[in-house]
């Protein structure tokens, strides 16, 4: 008999046996019943540790009480993903918040965070090999060809591995002990020729030091094209819009031609006047001016991206020597991104809607005349600007690290580990083409001097405005800015940041004594880390030159946190199939700015007879804020407030609606957050039905002083309800009128969310008489509810789809069915969106959103013993997403039908 080859194997360990168990702790294996096909066993023996992420404590046949899901990197790479990110994604527990060339035009475009409960990619907390590393919750850095599994903790962790372990951990396993030679690349491409992807790896490992030693390095490269603004057209939904119906009513249209960007504010490319007498009339290209007509207002989308082009490495390699009861160890990881992004001004922006004097001499005459006669000086004009600010976005991320450290026994049982690391980001953005706000304002203002048109401060009798660079900037039709005029009103808006990690642990575990049922069995450890950020921006961004400024101040800033663990598994009851176990942790967090703070876990796990187990867990779990939350360099804007705390003030002198001084940005005094969980669930493995194992969670999260930037209006309302906090952020005169509202990041938020996470999975050894195996397997998560309070602000967004809101269908799930024999496998999976309302805020004729599946299909073929080829087709019957705004929100295919075929050879 032969046992399966590498490929078909690391593809049975999950997919096909359906054994990412949720909650067991460890991956079973069971014996093969074919007579023609062996499988090997991927789980370890009894004898071997099983390392599990949601406890520092590693010991075979240990129940853990906190649901653990395990992946394994063959089943996780199936569908070719750009990356692990894309992989992990389609797991329902899940939220696609940012995509490795997300089209959306924004500073996180080329990094690739996961987020579990749609609680925000900072309260997840990503490992590797179970060490957190510099730009944490970035993966994109990650070889995925190296990936062995990925464990993931749905549930509060921070009494294990510390702060950000609150809606769970994402642990990516690395093969460390690979050995051999791999080689692989693929290449895709979308049913609509666009969206182009190339992907390259390898991967290398030897033995040195008659085995003593070991030696592994492996690398990847992705090279992304995107889908550019033609793309878009083969897509009408992704132009789709919110249009007004009367009534107060709006509807959900695709491919809007006539677009509102605001009440009253019509955006053409070549302008649109929208005030006086002139008003609903547009300029042409060359200038003239004539009634609006249908496709005047075009839509925003006609020129944006729906991916971004991407270029990407990944590489990671390690080495171990064995020294005699430990082993000493090293790695070094380098990753480097590039995302170039295009996108249109924010329309918004005050260089899209402004006033045009009527002398402008770039004015048709016959346009002036009547504005004079209509007795008009001036009139507002809308302009989308695509022709003279088209911004661009490059954004390049380049990571370096190393760790040392050493693992072995005392002996007695006794285990030990240790490291250090230390790791660095450089990241340098560039936003090109940004509106220079004074140079604008000069610009626009354009006079007729000495036969030439000039701009009016260079033609004025005050020689101490003047500014020998300026251009005149004709507004007036699609293509009329000169480039002088487009050179003097923009610039390029630019970032330089540097982030470091220095990381430093050890951990101790072992038996104590032996107890009736067992032995008791504790770890415990301390850890310390050090992180900082330097940031430089450019000279116009330091002067605050922008018309949107991204970069308004430089940020330097940095913390250290001390820790000591200790974590306890308790045997309690053991006889004849019945099982009770304990486990507690506890963590002691000390910062350096906000000082000591205590998480712990208290859980459990029942067996009532070998089929069935329940287990229950309650933890305390923390979020630090990070460098940026606690320093970042905001503004200081002189605007009007509404003071909603005006219980008691009698002075006659005292204002309800002042206008203050409103300071944003970072905030130093900051606390860590803190949450509450609520865990409890049970797996069933009937044993009169090999192969079937069933599993059933229900949790509840809810986080307690989140930090987030709220309104002044918002800061006010919760210090009227007795929050301390709130009323710090408030300055008061004599009079009790407001005089300064930080609305900086503040611990004023609340989160709550909760629902049920279901898997089922059943493999069948031999299928209908034919060779090979047959597998099922169903992952399914509902959200109950997920509610954000801010202020006196409440809304629950479970439910909402729409891009308006970040929201979460209240299900999702996927089915997944693989068949496998020695040579070749086959498998498919339907990936399920919930319905849900786009916005149950606003009043749509059709704001609710139906489901969608999606039908994904792969195959693998042994064409030789070392060499496979594969291919497969994601979003097999072109499934279109909705019609929501955005349509690249979180939830739905926006790509549309893509093939990737490719191959691999193993030595």
């Amino acid at each position: 008999m032969r046992s399966f080859k590498p490929a078909f194997r690391a593809t049975l360990s999950l997919s096909a046996a359906g054994l990412a168990l949720v909650g067991a702790g460890q991956v079973l294996a069971q014996e093969a019943q074919s007579d023609e096909l062996e499988l090997t066993e991927v789980a370890p023996s009894e004898e071997e540790t099983i390392v599990v992420t949601g406890s520092r404590i590693r010991r075979a046949g240990f129940d853990q009480p906190t649901p653990t899901t395990v992946v394994t990197g063959a089943e996780l790479m199936q569908g070719s993903p750009v990356n692990i990110q894309q992989a992990l994604n389609d797991l329902p527990q899940l939220r696609n918040s940012v995509s490795a060339n997300q089209s959306i035009a924004n500073t996180s475009a080329g990094t690739a965070p996961v987020e579990l409960r749609g609680l925000g990619t900072q309260r997840t907390l990503t490992l590797v090999n179970g060490r957190r590393f510099v730009g944490d919750n970035n993966l994109n850095f990650v070889p995925a060809n190296l990936l062995e599994r990925v464990e993931i903790v749905t549930g509060g962790a921070s009494a294990a591995w510390g702060s950000g372990a609150v809606a769970g951990v994402v642990n990516l396993i690395l093969d460390d002990d690979f050995d051999g030679l791999k080689l692989g690349a693929q290449t895709g491409i979308s049913d609509r020729g666009d969206g182009a992807r190339y992907q390259f790896d390898g991967a290398f490992g030897t033995d040195f030091a008659d085995g003593r030693g070991h030696f592994m390095i492996g690398a990847e490269y992705v090279h992304d094209k995107g889908i550019g603004p033609g793309g878009r057209r083969d897509r009408p939904w992704y132009g789709a819009g919110l249009v007004s119906v009367g009534n107060g009513q709006v509807e959900l249209q695709p491919d809007v031609d006539n677009l509102v960007v605001a009440p009253g504010i019509p955006i053409t490319l070549g302008g649109t006047i929208f005030s006086g007498s002139l008003a609903g009339q547009v300029f042409d290209p060359d200038g003239s001016l004539r009634p609006a007509q249908d496709r005047d207002f075009r839509s925003l989308y006609d020129n944006l991206i729906v991916g971004s082009p991407l270029d990407r490495i990944g590489s990671y390699a390690r080495a171990t020597y064995d020294i005699g009861g430990a082993t000493l160890w090293a790695d070094v990881s380098y990753g480097r991104s590039k995302v170039d992004q295009f996108f249109l001004p924010d329309p918004g922006g005050s260089v899209l809607a402004f006033a045009v004097m009527a002398d402008n001499p770039y004015l048709e005459q016959s346009v002036q005349d009547r504005l004079a006669a209509a007795g008009e000086p001036f009139f507002l004009l809308a302009r989308l600007s695509a022709d003279a600010f088209p911004i661009g976005f490059i954004a390049t991320r380049e990571t370096i690290e190393g760790a040392i450290g050493i693992e072995g026994e005392f002996g007695g049982g006794w285990e030990y580990d240790a490291h250090y690391s230390h790791g660095e980001v450089d990241t340098g953005e560039r936003l090109t083409n940004s509106a220079i706000s004074a140079n604008f304002a000069r610009a626009i203002d354009a006079v007729e001097a000495n036969g030439a048109i000039v701009c009016r401060v260079n033609a004025d009798a005050d020689p101490a405005n003047d500014d020998p660079a300026c251009a005149p900037f004709n507004p007036f039709g699609n293509g009329a800015p000169s480039a002088e005029a487009r050179a003097y009103t923009t610039g390029t808006q630019r970032s330089d940041a540097v982030s470091k990690l220095d990381a430093a642990a050890v951990r101790v575990q072992g038996d104590l004594f032996n107890l009736p049922a067992g032995p008791l069995s504790i770890a415990f450890g301390a850890e310390a880390r050090w992180e900082e950020q330097d940031e430089t921006v450019g000279e116009l961004d330091a002067a605050s030159a922008f018309a949107t400024p991204l970069y308004p101040q430089a940020l330097s800033g940095g913390f250290n946190v001390k820790e000591g663990f200790v974590e306890a598994l308790v045997p309690i009851l053991k006889n004849d199939g019945f099982e009770v176990d304990f486990n507690g942790a506890a963590r002691y967090s000390d910062y350096s700015l906000s000082g000591g703070i205590w998480s712990w876990k208290l859980g459990g796990t029942t067996r009532l007879f070998n089929d069935l187990l329940l287990r229950a867990t309650r933890s305390r779990d923390i979020r630090a804020p990070n460098v940026g939350e606690l320093f970042s360099q905001g503004g200081l804007n002189i605007r009007p407030i509404v003071d909603l705390d005006t219980a008691g003030r009698n002075d006659p002198n005292y204002n309800p609606n002042p206008t203050a001084r409103v300071i944003s940005g970072g905030n130093p005094d900051l606390v860590p957050e803190v949450s509450e969980t609520l865990i409890l669930g049970g797996s069933y493995t009937p044993s009169f039905v090999p192969g079937l194992q069933l599993s059933v969670d229900y949790y509840d999260i809810s986080i307690n002083r989140a930090i987030a930037t709220v309104t002044p209006s918002d800061i006010t309302a919760a210090c009227a309800a007795g929050d301390q906090v709130a009323c710090d952020a408030v300055i008061r005169d004599a009079t009790g009128t407001i005089t300064d509202v930080f609305a900086t990041s503040q611990n004023l938020a609340k989160f709550e969310t909760s629902g049920f996470d279901i898997e089922a999975s059943y493999r069948i050894p031999q299928f209908a008489g034919l060779p090979g195996m047959m597998s099922f397997r169903a992952l399914a998560t509902y959200v109950d509810k997920l509610v954000t309070k801010t202020g006196t602000n409440t809304n629950d967004t479970a439910g909402d789809v729409g891009d308006a809101i970040a929201g979460l269908p209240n299900w999702r799930a996927n089915f997944d069915i693989d068949y496998i024999t020695e040579d070749f496998s086959l498998n498919a999976r339907a990936r399920y969106v919930g319905g849900g309302d786009f916005n149950d805020q606003l009043d749509i004729v059709n704001g609710k959103i139906s489901a969608r599946t999606y039908i994904d299909l792969g195959a693998e073929f042994s064409v030789m013993d070392n060499f496979t080829l594969f291919g497969n087709v994601r979003n097999l019957f072109d499934k279109d997403p909705p019609l929501v705004t955005t349509t690249y929100n979180a939830h739905y295919d926006v790509v549309g039908r893509f093939f990737t075929v490719g191959g691999r050879v193993n030595f």
